[in-house]
């Protein structure tokens, strides 16, 4: 899977965590039924509240683990601990094993406290290590501000699944429970994604094309810190607890939009660049003044032949000699780009032969880059699921198809103005499609210096 895919990834995993990882901000909401159900002083509850925060005294033991064991172990123990600390004592106000002591709860708190020292290490490592250096802080600050959302979340999970009043000992039951088992379900489902990358792979994409993603995410942030005082404020969906719920796990999936794009971006983008300027070769051809669309439709259709048994060919006689292949899938569609980049620019000059010669280059270009994501669909997500993961994929073709195809129409009927017949002549009917889509194939930390 590309680097920063997984980059996206595990900052969607980081954020999820960090949205659940704030148990100890809703106390304030079953403190006064937690004092009422063990009988505590007003003392004692807020000692209560003291030990929470004493749990991160002992946070260090988090990082010590975090150098030798593998992150997800990391998670899984910190989840443990919140299971332990929070659900020992759901089973004591609910009856379910004998009634804890003052000093046992103080500790069980000071236990759950801690976890949160564990699940926050390890995203803040993620955040830390998997990003470069210049977006490392808008990785920490984007994921933590989701610690914040926790008491609301826990909030609205508790009044939308449980039935209960203030003044029972239900409430603590709910808020109780929720501690201890959600931590550990968005643990599991996290753990995979929630992991440092090799900084090999991150130094070498660069992050040069981040700068939208992070755009995106903060856009995404925002909304959903503006979605949560409003739905707070019971202003929107009549303040229905189920609602509130179902609105906020939207927004918490949103960020699956980014390393989604990202995914898909990176496997058919560039063959639905070459379809659409096949598609609109006709006119091409007549806006340049030539006669012989028919040729030029064959001559990109054979040429598009040779594309699709091109990297069959030499995956044959490289893995023959290497005893594997010259290069994977995804390098080899980024290699393929650069020729179709240059074909779009010699479709600057108006000569006919240049007009052959790119049709010849994007048709084989193409056809390479048909042929190539089959194997990518494998190479990037696994055989397991490929028929899925590929048609999933492939769904990106005629969406690309569409909206780079209008945005050209567009183009081509703005420049045809004047003309009763609707038709435009001339090398600038296409000019501003082609370097649209020029600068579309080029990579992100390349496109200031097209633009200068």
């Amino acid at each position: 899977m590309p680097s920063k895919v997984l980059q996206w990834l595990s900052l969607v995993g980081i954020i999820w965590l960090q949205a659940i990882n704030g148990t100890n901000t809703n106390f304030p909401a079953y403190s006064s039924q937690l004092k009422h159900a063990f009988s505590m002083s007003q003392l004692q509850l807020n000692n209560l509240a003291f030990a929470s925060d004493a749990g991160k005294l002992f946070g260090w033991f988090s990082g010590i683990a975090s150098v030798y064991l593998p992150l997800w172990l990391v998670l899984l123990i910190g989840s443990v601990l919140g299971l332990i600390g929070y659900g020992l004592q759901y089973l004591s106000i609910t009856n379910q094993i004998s009634s804890l002591s003052y000093i046992q709860i103080f500790i069980l708190t000071v236990l759950a406290g801690n976890s949160i020292c564990w699940l926050n290490t390890v995203s803040y490592l993620v955040a830390i290590r998997n990003f470069p250096r210049r977006y490392r802080q808008l990785a920490v600050g984007v994921t933590t501000s989701y610690q914040g959302l926790s008491a609301k979340i826990y909030t609205d999970v508790a009044s939308s699944i449980f039935s209960f009043s203030n003044g029972t000992t239900e409430k603590a039951q709910a808020y109780l429970l929720l501690n201890s088992v959600l931590p550990l379900g968005v643990t599991v489902i996290t753990a995979p994604f929630a992991r440092v990358m090799k900084v090999g792979t991150v130094a070498r994409d660069g992050g040069g094309d981040m700068n939208v993603g992070f755009v995106v995410m903060f856009v995404i942030t925002i909304i959903t810190g503006v979605y949560a005082v409003i739905s707070s404020l019971g202003l929107i969906m009549s303040s229905s607890a189920l609602k509130r719920v179902i609105g906020t796990c939207v927004f918490l999936l949103a960020p699956l939009l980014i390393p989604l794009a990202e995914k898909i971006r990176q496997v058919f983008e560039n063959a639905t660049l070459g379809l659409v300027f096949l598609n609109n070769l006709g006119q091409i051809a007549e806006s340049r003044g030539s006669n012989n669309t028919s040729s030029l439709v064959s001559l990109s259709s054979a040429f598009g032949f040779f594309g699709r048994l091109m990297p069959s060919l030499l995956d044959y006689f490289f893995s023959r000699r290497r005893k594997s292949s010259v290069v994977s899938s995804p390098a080899l569609i980024a290699i393929l780009v650069a020729p179709m980049g240059g074909a779009f620019l010699l479709l600057l000059n108006s000569t006919h032969i240049v007009l052959y010669i790119s049709t010849a280059i994007i048709g084989v270009c193409t056809g390479a880059i048909t042929s190539v994501s089959v194997s990518t669909t494998s190479e990037l997500f696994g055989a397991k699921n490929f028929s899925v993961n590929h048609n999933v994929l492939v769904a990106n073709i005629p969406i690309g198809s569409f909206i780079f195809g209008y945005l050209a129409a567009l183009l081509y009927h703005q420049q045809g103005n004047g003309r009763s017949d609707g038709k435009c002549i001339g090398t600038k009917c296409y000019r501003d499609s082609f370097l649209i889509w020029v600068f579309d194939l080029m990579p992100f930390n390349n496109r200031e210096l097209f633009i200068i």
